[in-house]
């Protein structure tokens, strides 16, 4: 018989149950962290594991133009550093906060910059090699990077030869940083070992990384088995290739009876008359089903968040990487939102919304926060979880807000 409130919330460990105004109190050994850090320039989420194995998801790092920067939420906390050297600065605080050194594994989702850094020629060069200190590169510059997995390394040419000048800098990082004794590694679609636990995964059996998709190949849900939903390059014109979005590498992660979904930029490109295989999230989201939180895929932009993947996924809570004036967009969050789509309760949570959406998109109001770092920390065995929000306006790490306890929803 499920616990009653009273008696779940008595056995909670104290920093589930931190309140706004105090530090957020560092990870312990046994507990799950999320950090979805709030840049104001791209995504970047840092994951503690329970065994102390740590996980950066992208390091993301735009440059706005002049023209762009009216769309665009302030540099957070300011434009004194590079938004890369604000994420190293981050996951070195709380990795030393936890008595934790360097990140075990990185995965790119896919080679945009605001997931991986924006290439400027005015930009510093790395002591490194020659390369620019971007995104990952500038992130790497001051904290180790163990093993580092992409979806189409080592030739870069999936679904067209990979040649912008952000994605040759953060190749030349890559070439530099393997002559250095970085281990990297293409995405492997099904696989439950790539992003193992380093450190201590036998007292941990019920924590796993799951490979659900990327470059179109889609886990079957049964063993480390995928199937691929693209058609070969031969049968289209250029013109038609899949987009880089449509190509980002997704995982599920599991802890006990916790389940967090996170894929890049997938997106649905099947609108307009476009063929069905183009709309890879929905087809993703069905094989991963219900979770406790999915972070909203391409920022909740209007070619995401549809129907049958908010109908599929089921979130307690979705987050939101937000930085630009269409995260999300009116459709995105409708879906999110709607109890037509499934009738539980939900939260959803933004990393740096622009305040004229809360007034030009009146549903914006019934988002839980809107600005601040958005931190899950999943309790010891993974039955119950808790939402922090912090400030992202400085780096002390002080709680602006608190949401649940939740029970995870198998448990």
């Amino acid at each position: 018989m499920p616990l009653s409130r009273r008696a779940f919330l008595a056995a909670l460990p104290a920093a589930a149950l931190a309140q706004p105004g105090e530090i957020l109190p560092p990870w312990q050994p046994g507990q799950l962290d999320l950090h979805h850090i709030s840049t104001g320039r791209g995504n970047a989420t840092l994951c503690l594991l329970p065994d102390g194995t740590t996980l950066m998801i992208d390091a993301g790092a735009q440059r706005p133009t002049a023209a762009q920067r009216v769309y665009y939420v302030p540099a957070y906390p300011d434009e004194s550093r590079r938004p890369g050297e604000w994420l190293a600065r981050y996951a070195q605080r709380h990795l030393g906060r936890a008595q934790l050194e360097g990140l075990d594994h990185f995965l790119l989702t896919h080679f945009h910059s605001d997931h991986m850094g924006e290439f400027e020629a005015g930009l510093p060069n790395s002591r490194h090699g020659a390369y620019k200190l971007a995104g990952i590169a500038d992130l790497a510059e001051s904290l180790p990077i163990r093993h580092l997995v992409d979806r189409a390394w080592p030739d870069y040419s999936y679904p067209a030869p990979l040649t912008a000048p952000s994605t040759r800098n953060y190749r030349e990082f890559v070439r530099s940083a393997m002559a250095r004794g970085l281990k990297v590694e293409a995405f492997a679609t099904g696989s439950l070992s790539q992003f193992p636990l380093r450190h201590a995964p036998t007292r941990y059996p019920r924590f796993e990384i799951r490979n659900i998709v990327a470059n179109g190949r889609l886990w079957s849900g049964e063993g480390t088995t995928a199937r691929d939903l693209f058609p070969p390059l031969s049968s289209l014109t250029p013109k038609d290739y899949p987009s880089e979005n449509m190509c980002s590498a997704g995982i599920r992660l599991r802890y006990g009876a916790f389940d967090y979904y996170h894929a890049g930029d997938l997106c649905d490109g099947s609108s307009y008359g476009q063929p069905a295989w183009k709309d890879i999230e929905t087809a993703a989201a069905k094989i991963v089903g219900p979770v406790d939180i999915a972070l909203a895929s391409h920022h909740g932009y209007i070619d995401s968040t549809g129907p049958e993947v908010v109908r599929a996924l089921k979130p307690r809570a979705f987050i939101i990487h937000t930085w630009d004036s269409a995260h999300p967009t009116m459709p995105a969050l409708h879906n999110m939102l709607s109890k037509e789509l499934y009738s539980g309760p939900r939260d959803i949570f933004a990393t740096a919304l622009k305040p004229e959406a809360l007034v030009t998109i009146r549903r914006m109001n019934q988002l839980a926060s809107s600005l601040g770092h958005v931190v899950v920390r999943v309790a010891a065995g993974g039955e119950s979880w808790s939402v922090f929000i912090t400030s992202n306006s400085d780096e002390s790490d002080r709680i602006t807000a608190r949401f649940g306890p939740y029970r995870s929803s198998e448990a």
